[in-house]
């Protein structure tokens, strides 16, 4: 009788070895990658060296920066670095000699949010905000929301992308997140 519980235990604990085990609850989020700047965007531009040259600049509806002594640059499309290198050839084509430029983003351009959401409307964006962040900006899920995805819509070159996507989804800078009704 004891040699009986004795193989029961033990076949117990080589059955609960077999258990799985839970996946974690930690995850890697996608990073958004080299940002690119857009209109809306508030950069600061550094000319080192130059302080009268150095201040803050939006990039306006076309995608440009109004700067002293160049005048407009398109930027639109450029990471940061991109566009300090463009700005220092501009610059040492004939105003300054061997230019050191630094742009760096102040502000980025603003994301939306819209749908069943308690205020939907328009928001900074927050560096890392996914989309269960930015339904927390906009004060929270309607009692009607779903809560399971929502749809959003992002510019990518010149076309609009449309996608369901999962409440840990990253959210960029200009996009647009709209949270769906359920229906009973």
């Amino acid at each position: 009788m004891r040699a009986l519980h004795f193989i029961a235990l033990f076949a117990l604990i080589l059955v609960s070895g077999c258990a799985s085990t839970p996946k974690s609850s930690s995850y890697l989020a996608p990073t958004m990658g080299v940002y690119l700047l857009d209109s809306g965007d508030q950069v600061r531009l550094t000319v080192y060296g130059e302080e009268e040259l150095s201040d803050e600049f939006r990039v306006d509806d076309s995608g440009q920066l109004s700067l002293p002594l160049v005048g407009s640059v398109h930027v639109r499309g450029l990471s940061t670095k991109q566009a300090a290198d463009k700005i220092v050839g501009l610059l040492a084509a004939g105003f300054i000699r061997d230019p050191d430029v630094a742009v760096e983003v102040v502000q980025y351009r603003p994301f939306y949010i819209q749908g069943a959401v308690s205020a939907s409307g328009q928001y900074p964006y927050v560096p890392g905000m996914t989309v269960r962040g930015a339904v927390s900006t906009a004060g929270g899920y309607e009692p009607t929301a779903n809560e399971s995805y929502a749809i959003l819509y992002r510019r990518t070159g010149e076309e609009i992308a449309k996608g369901k996507v999962a409440l840990d989804f990253p959210v960029q800078p200009g996009d647009t997140v709209v949270i769906a009704e359920r229906w009973l």
